[in-house]
């Protein structure tokens, strides 16, 4: 019987008793039901928990694509179709518990099936997607790496080479120019696999603007080279030299030479104008390009700009030459080199590696 029946009341207050309140207006009512419910929902997740860890996985690893900004319904139909997890309601619920849903990364992912749900979770959010390895050694042309990051990113190379090889993309990467010949730094990349060739040439240019920390941009200062001059002089030294070590020594010919306005008479030049490696360089070779401005026989002072890219030894090469004042070297059979401060010096020891060569031949 309702306590606000009037003969109820009136009894109760004839027998002169207090009025006891309804239960819903007891003091604890709704922290009680609050308490109820909490502990329902705290039951529903340990039981969704073991229902997660509960399939067995097992078959290859599927791929699942997350868009960026994808809405999370679409994430967990896309793990339902694969097969990752089973029911997309029950996950949805799942990883709405502490907002987790809201922080999962954009990117590709690789799950095995029957994955607990946790798992999948945490890698969603900690954004472990897959990544690929791109190898990029120094001393290599523009075209050659644009044909790396083709393969990479599965973009021709023709495509690349028209986006990327104009003076337009220096100016697009903000870099000194003239092309991005040189500006492209050589390491060894993991980037997402789904990374587009504009994000790997940024990755790229990006790494190269971090070699020029303030100490280099001082010394370039310095020697009163500007950041293009000495990169150009460097991408020279990684080309000539094979031996690291001798990348100070090969740095101090052509210092030397610019100082005193000697042609630098660098090979690697020659053949970036000829367009193409000759393991041997002719006379000829140097003439049929004679007007081109990297021809660095038939033209004084360093060409338009650097001929391949280079590490950040050949940077330092260019910047911290050693202290002599070499003008000639002329290489080994082994790829070491041999320096001298005048041409008789020179011409000497090329006519003496010449004859070991010779002897050596002539042994064989």
């Amino acid at each position: 019987m309702s306590s606000r029946d009037p003969a109820v009341a009136g009894h109760r207050l004839r027998s002169g008793s207090a009025r006891k309140p309804p239960v819903s207006e007891r003091p604890g009512y709704r922290l009680t039901g609050a308490a109820h419910r909490a502990s329902a929902l705290v039951l529903a997740c340990v039981v969704l928990v073991g229902a997660c860890e509960a399939g067995a996985t097992g078959g290859e690893p599927v791929r699942i694509r997350v868009p960026a900004g994808a809405p999370f319904a679409l994430v967990a139909d896309s793990l339902a179709a694969k097969g990752v997890i089973g029911s997309t309601r029950l996950f949805r619920l799942y990883a709405r518990i502490g907002g987790r849903a809201n922080r999962i990364k954009p990117g590709t992912y690789e799950f095995v099936p029957g994955t607990a749900w946790h798992t999948v979770l945490d890698d969603l959010i900690a954004g472990r997607i897959i990544t690929g390895r791109l190898v990029v050694p120094e001393g290599l042309l523009l075209s050659d790496i644009l044909g790396r990051i083709a393969e990479f990113s599965g973009v021709s190379a023709d495509s690349l080479r028209t986006a990327f090889g104009d003076t337009s993309a220096a100016r697009r990467y903000d870099v000194p120019g003239p092309t991005l010949e040189g500006y492209l730094y050589p390491a060894t990349y993991t980037l997402p696999i789904e990374a587009g060739p504009d994000t790997i040439v940024r990755e790229m240019v990006e790494t190269y603007q971090r070699v020029w920390t303030p100490e280099r941009r001082s010394a370039a200062a310095a020697a009163g080279l500007s950041e293009r001059e000495v990169v150009t002089l460097a991408s020279i030294i990684e080309k000539e030299a094979v031996r690291p070590e001798e990348m100070p020594l090969i740095g101090a010919v052509y210092r030397n030479r610019l100082r005193i306005g000697m042609a630098l008479q660098a090979d690697p030049t020659v053949q970036y104008a000829l367009g193409g490696h000759r393991e041997r360089l002719l006379y000829a070779d140097i003439d049929r390009v004679r007007d081109h401005p990297y021809n660095t026989y038939a033209r004084a002072g360093l060409p338009p700009g650097p001929i391949a890219a280079s590490s950040d030894r050949a940077i330092d090469a260019a910047l911290h030459p050693t202290d002599a004042d070499f003008l000639y070297f002329v290489a080994r059979p082994d790829g070491t080199h041999v320096f001298s401060r005048t041409l008789a010096e020179h011409n000497r020891a090329r006519f003496e590696i010449r004859s070991e060569q010779r002897r050596s031949g002539a042994s064989h």
